[in-house]
């Protein structure tokens, strides 16, 4: 098995990962050992898992999290699936536009 998982950081922010065992992995971020930049933004809090068959799937979609805005991640994160397609479109619909 394999996970994909996001982090809310003490500073707000959210941090993206992957790994085939989450609760070494939340023990290593919990101490200040998972990644450079959760070790400097202390403490953290896991707000959202997701399991997978597959580490190339958790992989692949911790890349797909990664870039996403905030607002797409928090609607994940809230279970809002029915959001997700909504903000991908105005994402889209502003970079091609100027007003």
């Amino acid at each position: 098995m394999a996970w994909t998982y996001i982090l809310e950081c003490g500073d707000g922010s959210y941090y993206v990962g992957s790994t085939r065992d989450l609760d070494l992995r939340m023990t290593q971020h919990y101490a200040g050992l998972g990644s450079a930049y959760t070790r400097r933004r202390m403490p953290v809090t896991l707000v959202w898992a997701h399991e997978w068959t597959d580490i190339d799937d958790a992989y692949a979609f911790e890349k797909k999290v990664q870039g996403w805005g905030r607002a797409k991640r928090e609607a994940l994160i809230a279970g809002e699936f029915d959001r997700l397609s909504a903000l991908s479109k105005k994402r889209n619909w502003s970079r091609g536009h100027s007003d």
